[in-house]
């Protein structure tokens, strides 16, 4: 590519990426709300757009469906850095937790639909739990170094609790119970004074 040719390639504007994030937010509590089989129409209204502004940034519900838990997944592996900058790695990890119960009440609602999706929806699917693994490894390998939780508990052992605090994630309420069932496991990982 020519130095002309990159020159003539232009960033997105700043109102087409508000748009963009606007799209994505509404779609989410669309989503939600409902199903991922959410009237698009619905989804620009909430935005403030029109469809036709829906279907430039997303040709299809398709894309806009993964789209959403591309951004979900990226907010919360991001997450993480902010949250060890603000608060002690005890702190951070527990925090992100919470975030990942909000992950796991999208994922209920989408997860459907970008397992049937034979494109860019499984394949963002099928790869987003390494990334959440190593996001979890990360902070409980700070919160060890911190002395913030205890030294027997390592990260095996936060991902077996999550793993039965996420039984019935697909059924109504279970936002509710699994944090006060997180809250129980934070103080039980508590490092004990010595």
């Amino acid at each position: 590519m020519s130095e002309d040719s990159e020159l003539k390639i232009r960033k997105p504007r700043a109102d087409s990426l508000r748009n963009r994030e606007l799209l994505l937010t509404a779609a989410k509590a669309a989503f939600t709300e409902t199903s991922a089989d959410a009237p698009l129409e619905d989804v620009a209204r909430r935005a403030g757009v029109g469809i036709g502004t829906l279907y430039r940034h997303f040709p299809t519900r398709e894309a806009l469906v993964a789209a959403v838990y591309a951004r979900e997944i990226e907010q919360l592996a991001a997450s993480a850095d902010s949250l060890l900058a603000e608060r002690t790695a005890g702190d951070a990890l527990g925090a992100w937790l919470d975030l990942l119960i909000d992950y796991m009440a999208t994922k209920r609602v989408v997860a459907p639909a970008l397992r049937a999706d034979p494109g860019e929806g499984s394949r963002i699917y099928a790869s987003s739990g390494a990334t959440i693994l190593s996001t979890l490894q990360r902070l409980t390998e700070a919160a060890h170094a911190a002395g913030d939780i205890r030294p027997d508990i390592g990260f095996e052992d936060i991902l077996r609790m999550m793993s039965g605090l996420s039984q019935g994630f697909e059924q109504p309420g279970w936002e509710a119970g699994a944090r006060r069932l997180l809250s129980v496991m934070m103080a039980g990982l508590r490092a004990r004074p010595s």
